[in-house]
This record gives C-alpha cells, structure tokens and sequence, in this order.
C-alpha cells in the first residue's frame, strides 16, 4: 500500500525547487516553500528503494544567478556512489536508514580516564601482503576486533567514514554528511562494527570533519554562501568550502550552518550509537561558542553514556579543555614532536621531556585533557623515521620500546595509530596503504606486540597511571636519565626510569627512588630500593617499569 511520504529541503533564499527520481520517471515533482524556508512536497510511495535528487536555482555566486542546478538532498542517508543520487528508503511507511537490530546498548564501557584508543582507517586496516580485498570493509574491521581485544585498547577512533568522492580517501573531504562512505559496505555494516566493539567494552570515536566539506558538498551548489564563509579565511590551510558558525539569519532566526550540524552531530550519535568524536581542525573552526554548544548537543544525545570530545588543534592549546574550554581533551602534538626526537637521538632537553610528559605543565589541567600519541595518520610510522636515520632492526625496535613505555605511562590518555603496535614501517601516503599483519610472524615484531599488550595491560590493572600524579625525582642531563613516578591515592605507585642515551649504564644508582618493595616489569624480577635509591642496569635507549610490591 502506497504511503505519502515527505520531501524536504531547506533552502531558505532560493526562488525554486523540485524533486526528480525513479518514482516520477525523473520528472519534476513540483515543491512549495514554507515560511520557514523549507521547500516540501509528498509522493505517494509503496515500501521500496528508491534514488532521487533536487533540481533547485541555485544562489551560489560560481552559477549563472537563478541557474537551476542538480543537488543531492544535503540530509541523505545514503548515497549511490555511481549515480551520485540519494537513496530513500521506504518500510512501513516510513523513512529509514536501515534495518539493523542492536544487540550490545547494555554492555558497560570504560570511562574517559581508562581509554586506551587505537586509531585506524577502515579502508587500509584490514589489509596484508596477502589480502585478496582491493579495500578493507566495515565487516573486515569487525573480524580483527578480537585481535584489538587481546591488544588490549578499550576504544577505536575511526577516521572519517561519512561519504566522500571516490572510493579511496582519507575522509577528510567529506561530500554528504549523513551517509556512511559506501565503499566501506553499507550503514547495516558501520553499526555492526560498532555494536561488535561495546560488546568487546569498547568505545568508538568518530572522526568529525566539521570545519569543512568537499568542494562540491550539496550546500555549496545551492547556496554557498548561506552555510560557508565566501573565501578561506586562512588560505595556507584549507581544505574546502569552510562553514560560517558566525553568520545568523535574523528573519529565521537560526545560525544556518550551526544547525546543519547539529542536525548531523545528533544523527550520529543517536544513529550509530558512537561514543566520542574528534573534531578535526579545530583551530580553523576558531569559535569557542560554536564548539561548546555542539558538544553539548553530542552529550545530550549521548544520554548516560560517557562521550568523549576531543580537539585536534594544532598546535595545542590549554585552553579548548580547561575550566571554560569546550572540550574533553586535545591532542598532544608537541609530546608527538618531543618524544620522536628523543628516541631519534636528535637532541636531549630535560625541560621538554618533562613539559609533555606531564602535560600539567603546559597549562593542562587533568589526565583526560590530552591524548598522547608516538604518531597518527598525519606523521610516518615511528619505524619509518628511525629509518631514515638509518636505525634498523633490534636497535630500532629497542628505541620504539623507549617510546611505548613513555606512551603508556604519560600522563594523559595513549592513541595508538594502526600498526604502530607491531612496527609497521611504510611511510605515510593519502594512497592505499594497507598496513602488513604478515610482519606479526616476525620475532621482533611480534615482541613489540607482545610488548605493548603488556604495558597497556599494566596501564588498565594499575590506577596510578590514570591519575595527574607524576614527580620527576631523578634527572641526570650527563648521562641522559630522567626518572619519574606515578601513583594514586589507594597506594598504587609506578616508576619509570628513561635512558635516553646510546650508552649502557651498568649499575646506574637511581637517586630518589621511594624506598621499598619493587616488581621490574619489563624484565620480570623483583628488587628493593633504600636510602639511596634503586640500582639497575640501563641499555642503550631503554626504560625500566617498576611496580610497587
């Protein structure tokens, strides 16, 4: 039985518009406009699948003025990556997205200050010299997620999966905001990978590209400059048609692009059930008052759930998390920078070690306030650095060790970038890259595996790492050593001693060490410490873990 079902679009200024799809033979339907700057139009429907598009005359300043233009509806759900038309879907009666039943709302999921996230693009991560998929799919992801549980992470940050041109990007140039990317499978795909993760007790983090959209975005084909600043306002960093968070329509009473994303960032959460999200480029978005409402509306939508926001504001500023700043965390850029060139043997500065790995000294204020990270999508593997130095094999993977063991000790919380892990060393490339789980059957390799899984294991089984509490009690700039503890108030205490240098240090004395009972974690034995400290043996780049007994 047919059903009217309603079209919308809002488009406010401009003098026309019309519905065209399979349903009229992509005739035009005729559309009226509402006082409220929403064109609107029913067509009788039968349950069913169905692509469709407006034709509308369009604003934008780049057509002929009043030139009636094809557009894809901006809120479809899903989008047929040949035709570049919309898809509706019609059941019961009603528009929807999909079908999908959840089966996991009800597992509990770690608290902010417990995430440990892995970072991965669904396209390159389930990849493999000898995978036989030209890209990886939701449902490929889903398949490596009890690998990812006995890594230990307890939250994935997917980078951006809404649709964009083409079948291979990194997502940072999305076209159509409320459709998945199709070339990872569809919605019914994305919402199983995430349903899998909470029930695994993982969170997912979206990657948000709010700052901008693609170039032809159906926004700026109908009327630009409505939603998006008319040029870039930073030209040396700009990646599309940027949204205009100031603009306010007085008539209407509504600041347009605010409310297409909102509109977007309620969707989500409420859709995909997500748990977080990155907001990419947030210093180009530049408003404070934007981004606290926005999480706002995230967190409401989010209900009882813990939901995390996290700025990639580059370089990093104090302020986007602190008392009146709009977000949960930001990530820590300089403590990417600073580590890198310490286990690079680049340089040895005591401040800066200090300064990012207690990020309470760069003005923040909390361990959730920043994510740390060895690398992201945006920097090589840690391995591909090392070997441009022309440091390979066990040095290499000594000195990757040094800089988990600061990683996942920091205060803040650990991101780890797909591959990093097990030492993938392909440099970065916005090309298909997928990354090699065939060097896992490799014996250092697999050592650094299995290295990490302790450390984060350590990390999630000893508290003292999820607090603020951190002190520096031994620093020796000559030999290149920097010791510090972490601990909370339930007795927990954690030491870690870092050399920096490519000396071995036989017997080093570890002044200010606490006095008492100690279990080594990396090397597995116990030792006490007393009135002058801690003796140990220190390699060449390496950091010891001592647990209190």
């Amino acid at each position: 039985m047919a059903t009217p079902i309603e079209f919308n679009l809002f488009a406010p200024y401009i003098k026309g518009a019309v519905l065209v799809g399979e349903f009229s033979d992509w005739k035009d339907v005729p559309m009226e406009k509402g006082e409220d700057g929403y064109f609107r139009t029913l067509v009788e429907l039968e349950d069913g699948v169905y692509q469709y598009k407006f034709r509308v005359q369009s604003k934008s300043w780049f057509f002929e003025p009043d030139q009636w233009v094809e557009v894809v509806d901006p809120y479809a759900v899903d989008i047929d990556n040949a035709s570049q038309n919309a898809i509706a879907r019609i059941k019961d009666g009603e528009k929807i997205v999909d079908t999908y039943v959840w089966q996991h709302d009800d597992k509990p999921l770690p608290a902010d200050s417990e995430l440990v996230i892995y970072e991965l693009h669904v396209g390159d991560f389930s990849g493999g010299e000898d995978d036989p998929h030209a890209r990886g799919k939701y449902k490929h992801v889903v398949e490596k997620l009890d690998y990812l549980s006995d890594l230990g992470v307890n939250a994935i940050e997917v980078m951006p999966v809404k649709e964009y041109p083409g079948d291979h990007s990194w997502g940072y140039n999305p076209r159509h905001f409320f459709a998945t990317e199709s070339s990872y499978g569809p919605t019914e795909g994305l919402k199983q990978l995430v349903d899998e993760c909470h029930g695994r007790g993982m969170r997912v983090i979206m990657d948000g590209i709010y700052n901008h959209s693609e170039a032809e975005a159906p926004l700026t084909q109908i009327d630009h400059d409505y939603w998006y600043h008319h040029a870039p306002r930073d030209p040396d960093n700009n990646w599309g048609p940027e949204f205009n968070y100031e603009f306010y329509d007085e008539k209407l009473q509504t600041y347009p692009a605010r409310k297409f994303i909102g509109d977007n960032v309620r969707f989500w959460v409420s859709e995909y059930h997500t748990d977080g999200i990155r907001f990419d480029a947030a210093r180009q978005i530049a408003n404070y008052d934007f981004m606290h409402w926005i999480v706002q509306e995230a967190k409401d939508t989010a209900s009882m759930k813990p939901f995390y926001t996290v700025a990639e504001h580059i370089p990093e500023t104090a302020s986007i998390t602190n008392v009146d700043g709009p977000m949960d965390g930001c990530w820590h850029d300089s403590f990417y920078h600073c580590i890198l060139e310490h286990i690079c043997g680049d340089t040895f500065d005591l401040e800066r070690l200090k300064d990012v790995i207690d990020c309470k000294r760069q003005g923040f204020l909390g361990a959730t306030n920043v994510v740390n990270y060895l690398t992201n999508h945006d920097h090589n593997h840690v391995m591909s650095e090392l070997g441009d130095r022309e440091i390979f094999d066990e040095a290499a993977f000594t000195r990757v060790k040094l800089g988990a063991a600061i990683l996942l000790t920091a205060v803040g919380v650990p991101l780890i970038w797909m591959g990093e892990e097990f030492g993938e060393y392909k440099p970065k490339t916005p090309d298909s890259a997928k990354i090699d789980w065939t060097l896992l059957g490799n014996e250092h390799n697999r050592g650094l595996f299995e290295y990490y899984k302790g450390l984060i294991n350590l990390r999630k089984g000893n508290h003292a790492l999820y607090t603020e509490n951190i002190e520096f009690f031994h620093e020796n700039p000559e030999a290149k050593v920097l010791a510090y503890t972490r601990w909370n108030d339930e007795g927990s205490r954690v030491v870690v001693v870092a050399n920096f240098s490519e000396n071995f240090l036989g017997g080093y004395q570890v002044s200010g060490c606490p006095a008492g009972k100690w279990h080594e974690w990396t090397s597995d034995y116990d030792l006490e410490s007393g009135d002058e400290g801690l003796m140990t043996d220190l390699g060449a780049y390496e950091a010891k873990v001592f647990v209190w007994q």
